[in-house]
């Protein structure tokens, strides 16, 4: 399965952005698909998850401001960020579960204050 991921950018706080993760390379069922980030110095942490059936979870750090989405016919899954601060600023990689674990490649996100 690979992983495309788009959406990431410059933006002052307050402002929004949106992510996108696009899988390919089935025929396959994804089980969960999700958000990490990593910033300069820090471990990689979870963002938002959402499984197949569209429960979410999300680091308490995003509640309230991000909010993950899916399209299971387009095996593509969403992340709407609002009311961005500067420490959400990372390197964002999406991932899918699906008895193995892929991995996007990862786009940055910087947001100015």
């Amino acid at each position: 399965v690979q992983l495309q991921a788009s959406g990431g950018g410059l933006v002052p706080a307050g402002d929004s952005l949106r992510l996108s993760c696009a899988a390919s390379g089935g025929p396959f069922s994804i089980d969960t698909m999700g958000w990490h980030r990593q910033a300069p110095g820090k471990q990689r942490e979870l963002v938002a998850a959402i499984s197949s059936g569209g429960s979410t979870s999300y680091a308490d750090s995003v509640k309230g401001r991000f909010t993950i989405s899916r399209d299971n016919a387009k095996n593509t899954v969403y992340l709407q960020m609002n009311s961005l601060k500067p420490e959400d600023t990372a390197v964002y990689y999406c991932n899918a579960y699906y008895g193995l674990r892929s991995w996007g490649q990862g786009t940055l996100v910087t947001v100015s204050s």
